[in-house]
């Protein structure tokens, strides 16, 4: 069942009784960190130096934390204002140097 809000449709805010997608699971989080670093063994750790191998040696316990984060942020519905920032490092593959498709 939808509430609406507002006196004109266009501006209703709509609410619904249930959430549209179910928050993510554990199994989910877990599933997720099992394929990190599965092509051959990428050392990438991002901006806070924690390598993904790091995290998969944490078993159960790190995977039900980071879940907890999970939740946290999923039912605010705003993420971190870190989490919004990002480093781009451009790998050489072969070929040209110049050409960007390598």
């Amino acid at each position: 069942m939808n509430v609406y809000e507002g006196n004109d449709v266009r501006q209703a805010k709509i609410q619904t009784v249930e959430p549209l997608m179910p928050e993510p699971s554990i199994f989910e989080v877990e599933l997720s960190i099992g394929k990190q670093n599965k092509n051959k063994n990428k050392k990438l750790p991002g901006i806070y130096q924690i390598p993904g191998e790091l995290i998969k040696a944490g078993g159960r316990a790190i995977c039900g934390e980071i879940h907890k984060l999970i939740i946290s942020i999923w039912n605010k519905e705003e993420l971190p204002e870190e989490w919004k920032e990002s480093i781009i490092v451009t790998f050489f593959k072969k070929g040209d140097t110049t050409d960007c498709n390598n």
